[in-house]
């Protein structure tokens, strides 16, 4: 099982930030809460930070604990753990996907999420 960590990035104006992954990757064209694997030794916060700061070039504010989620995909398992965040410093320049969007969180269940990340929405909604 592989530990992820998914941040949950919420502007001014309550939306929330989705990333589209890079064709030819693992589940390219699927959108997602950005984040990443939870490396040794690192908290899920760490991570998060990291993460952001080489996939999209910004600094965030971890929050709240939102939960998680266990999912099996055909070839891996993983456990996507989300936190709130906001975006705290830095421009978005994409590096590891192709696009990005803010999105009202109603309006994510349109949106083509990889599927570890589906009942992450309900968390939010809640």
């Amino acid at each position: 099982m592989i530990d992820v960590a998914a941040a949950v990035l919420e502007n001014d104006e309550g939306k929330i930030l989705v990333a589209k992954r890079k064709k030819g990757k693992k589940l390219g064209g699927f959108w997602e809460f950005p984040g990443g694997k939870i490396e040794e030794g690192e908290t899920p916060e760490e991570t998060l930070k990291r993460e952001l700061r080489e996939e999209m070039n910004v600094e965030i504010k971890v929050g709240e604990y939102l939960g998680e989620n266990v999912h099996c995909y055909e070839d891996f398992a993983i456990r996507l753990m989300a936190y709130r965040a906001k975006i705290v410093g830095g421009e978005i320049k994409l590096s590891d996907h192709e696009e990005y969007l803010w999105v009202e969180a109603g309006e994510l269940a349109k949106v083509n999420l990889a599927p570890a990340d589906i009942p992450l929405v309900r968390l939010l909604l809640k």
